[in-house]
């Protein structure tokens, strides 16, 4: 217990963060590595210790006690006992059941708890993955189920440790290319973490260089690669990267895409093609096992689709690699993510990174307007499923841009929007060029060239943008609407500006909202990720800053 601790534990696992505190960023970035934010208004925020949340703490080497400890440092009053239980409690189930290899290869899963063997024994959604009890310690798995059953044993509160080890690929020698460059201390960390792990995902923030994990990784491995990506864009920056900073030629790269469809020794798709469909079938389903490899990493890990979780439970004998920025997904599957890529193994907080210079300090901004009394109205008398755009694509927020635009002249600036039509209005009122979902790809590329070169200061984009675009000398990013609440979406876009600058200049991160609004609203639940990270947005209105509203 502190007095002037910046925390306040309540027994219900919710924490209290004082943001006034001295000690706040302190006690914000011993708490991220266990807790959840929540809610981040202006003066206290609130955490949510949650069982993935301790669970993934655990597997990335972070003890109970030293949880524990954070908040007894930081906590204003005791920690109540209940949650002191519970978390020692709820950590002590990791590991409590190993799934290993027996004689044969046999799929063993392990635990020195009969009783909680026998309490998923009597599971129905894992009995049918039990072939039979071999002792009271023991019980043979099915030979495919080893992916299924880390699922069904997480939603039922027993997350196993996968130790039944991974095929070692087809051999291929990779090596990093280190002239001129080295990796950072912290990316050499992830990699050897994720390795002592054995498979999971690395959490780093965009511009940290998680391909640079990802290249390691691989030379680490030393065996045929498969890197599934985004987008065809992202697939050719991988390629690009790959071929600067490891001794791959472009005959051992192949992309596996709509375009194309090489097989080689490295081989990057998109997810796209892993999900495509003919007559009802994956079309694509061969490529998991066209070669014999060794190594499987997902690039965005955050975004992965759906269909690709059930894919991934059948290839749970090869290592996998996940990276991303944000283990925030969506649409709440983050456990699917912990049971079949892996646990998290490293992360990094932004903050931590920042301080150490090697991705640049950003201030982030929220530019409220007003609507228009007769806009309001309509506002008002429409159905709720309408508001949302009314508000993001209010014309007020035109103004505001072209303002933010002069405001920083010469410098490298990106527009984002959602809706097509404001980004159609947007690009001809400045007269500059979009690009959208239906741009080529060789557009894209030379669009995102002329931009990386200045010939093309600004850009007006889409979310296609938001993930795996290498824009390093971008320094202001406008808002103007987004995915309704996405976390993961504001993460990535403040990621689109933290690459180190040749210019030196500071990241400017602006959100145009409309006020009284469903827009507001959205955006308070869209910062939640990077308050957590320790960025704060200044409340800004239109007109004290000279813009007209």
């Amino acid at each position: 217990m502190n007095p002037d601790g910046p925390l306040i534990v309540q027994s219900d696992r919710t924490v209290l963060l004082e943001v006034a505190s001295p000690l706040a960023e302190e006690a914000r970035h011993a708490l991220a590595v266990f807790a959840e934010l929540e809610r981040a208004p202006e003066h206290v925020h609130t955490y949510r210790i949650t069982r993935l949340g301790l669970w993934n703490a655990r597997a990335a080497g972070h003890a109970a006690d030293e949880m524990l400890a954070v908040l007894e440092k930081y906590s204003k009053f005791p920690v109540p006992q209940s949650v002191s239980i519970d978390i020692a409690e709820t950590v002590g189930r990791y590991g409590r059941l190993v799934i290993e290899r027996g004689d044969e290869g046999v799929l063993l899963l392990r635990s020195t708890d009969t009783a909680v063997l026998t309490e998923i024994a009597s599971n129905r959604k894992v009995a049918p993955l039990l072939v039979r009890r071999i002792d009271s310690t023991t019980f043979e798995l099915e030979a495919w189920a080893r992916g299924q059953v880390k699922q069904e044993l997480v939603k039922i509160g027993w997350p196993a440790e996968d130790l039944a080890g991974y095929t070692p690929g087809t051999p291929h020698a990779i090596d990093l290319d280190h002239e001129g460059w080295s990796l950072r201390p912290y990316q050499q960390t992830a990699v050897d973490h994720f390795f002592d792990g054995g498979s999971g995902v690395v959490v780093l923030p965009c511009g940290a260089g998680k391909t640079l994990v990802g290249a390691a990784a691989m030379a680490a491995a030393g065996t045929t690669t498969l890197v599934l990506v985004t987008n065809t864009v992202s697939a050719r920056q991988w390629r690009t990267e790959l071929l600067n900073r490891t001794s791959l030629t472009e005959d051992e790269i192949g992309e596996y895409s709509g375009q194309l469809k090489e097989i080689k020794p490295v081989t990057i798709a998109t997810y796209q093609i892993l999900t495509a469909k003919r007559k009802g079938q994956y079309a694509h389903l061969a490529l998991l096992d066209a070669l014999d490899w060794g190594l499987i990493v997902y690039d965005e890990v955050h975004l992965l689709p759906a269909p690709v979780f059930k894919l991934t439970a059948e290839l749970q004998a090869r290592r996998r690699l996940g990276l991303t920025a944000t283990l925030v997904r969506e649409d709440g599957r983050e456990s699917d993510v912990f049971s079949l890529i892996g646990p998290k193994r490293f992360d990094a907080p932004w903050k931590e990174i920042e301080a150490q210079g090697f991705i640049s300090p950003a201030s982030c901004y929220e530019v409220r307007v007003d609507l228009p009394a007769t806009e309001r109205l309509e506002y008002a008398a429409s159905a709720d499923d309408q508001r949302y755009r009314m508000a993001a694509t209010a014309p007020a927020k035109l103004e505001v841009v072209k303002r933010l635009v002069e405001q920083h002249a010469d410098e490298r600036i990106l527009i984002i929007g959602q809706y097509l039509d404001q980004i159609d209005e947007l690009a001809e009122a400045l007269g500059v060029p979009q690009l959208t979902g239906s741009t080529s790809v060789e557009e894209r590329e030379r669009l995102f060239q002329e931009f990386r070169d200045g010939v093309t200061p600004v850009l007006v984009v889409s979310k296609v943008a938001n993930f795996s675009v290498d824009l390093p000398e971008a320094t202001v990013a406008i808002q103007v609407s987004g995915s309704f609440g996405s976390r993961q979406e504001e993460a990535q876009r403040l990621g689109r500006l933290l690459r180190p600058k040749k210019s030196g200049l500071p990241a400017h991160f602006y959100t145009l909202v409309a006020r009284d609004t469903v827009d507001q609203d959205f955006a308070q639940n869209r910062q939640r990720f990077l308050a957590e990270q320790g960025y704060s947005y200044t409340i800004l209105d239109a007109t004290s800053i000279g813009l007209a509203a």
